[in-house]
């Protein structure tokens, strides 16, 4: 009996080997054909009155973003500006790097 479950077990590994296979050669298959099943084909068209109600609801959604009225519009934070001496501690840095890369190169030549 114990021989038997162990080929049970075999063929059981097996087939789950071969369902594998199967899947990649599906992938393989649908990358060579191009279609996927997320893919859509073909473009739905919209009606003209449809395009002209969602025209305007973006310009009304910029207007109230003009207007100020932000409610729950999520804007970025302003940017952060270095002072002139930071700038001007980077700038002697990268100096001093390129530097000693230009001796370290002109060594080895």
């Amino acid at each position: 009996m114990t021989n038997l479950s162990g080929v049970v077990h075999e063929l059981k590994k097996e087939r789950d080997r071969a369902a594998m296979e199967v899947q990649r050669l599906d992938a393989a298959l649908a990358a060579l054909n191009g279609n996927s099943y997320g893919k859509r084909t073909g473009g739905g068209t919209l009606s003209a009155a449809a395009r002209a109600r969602i025209a305007a609801a973006q310009r009304a959604r910029w207007a109230k973003v003009k207007s100020g009225q932000s409610g729950n519009i999520v804007t970025m934070p302003k940017k952060r500006k270095l002072s002139a001496t930071a700038l001007k501690s980077i700038r002697a840095a990268q100096k001093k790097r390129w530097g000693t890369w230009r001796a370290k190169k002109a060594a080895k030549v």
